[in-house]
């Protein structure tokens, strides 16, 4: 069976695609391996980006771990039904509620996160510390690129 026939630019950039796909869906599995039967990955970005950046109201946490309005709704209730987050009124405006960690969930994710983090580092340490930085800035650009 042949590959796809298209320009030299398609191929190329179907090819780069691809493998960026394949890397990050591997790289992600090995780092969130931790995580299996703890947590899922949208509820471990919940409570990082709380841990982190304080209380949030539901739509922000949304776009820091990139899901839907829909979507966090139900990752926010399985959370709070397991009592590592719970609903606040927003002092700034009484029609949202803010989301914020429990003491369990702060305890969870304090406890959690360094490991995460070192599995990060090690994984990454394949790249020389110029490469770490010339991804990122590869990234970012093709991140930025909205067409």
């Amino acid at each position: 069976m042949a590959g796809f026939q298209g320009s030299k630019e398609q191929v190329l950039a179907l090819n780069t695609f691809i493998k960026l796909v394949r890397c990050t869906n591997t790289v992600s599995a090995g780092v969130h391996d931790h995580l299996l039967g703890k947590l899922t990955v949208s509820q471990f970005g919940i409570l990082e980006a709380l841990y982190h950046l304080g209380p949030m109201v539901q739509k922000e946490l949304a776009e820091k771990i990139l899901k839907s309005a829909g979507n966090i709704t139900t990752i926010i209730n399985n959370l709070e039904k397991n009592g590592l987050v719970f609903r606040g009124v927003n002092e700034n405006d009484k029609r949202y509620c803010t989301v914020q960690l429990t003491r369990k969930g702060e305890n969870l994710i304090k406890r959690i996160f360094p490991i995460h983090a070192e599995i990060i580092v090690k994984r990454m340490a394949i790249l020389s510390e110029d490469e770490q930085q010339t991804l990122g800035r590869l990234l970012k650009k093709l991140a930025l690129n909205k067409e």
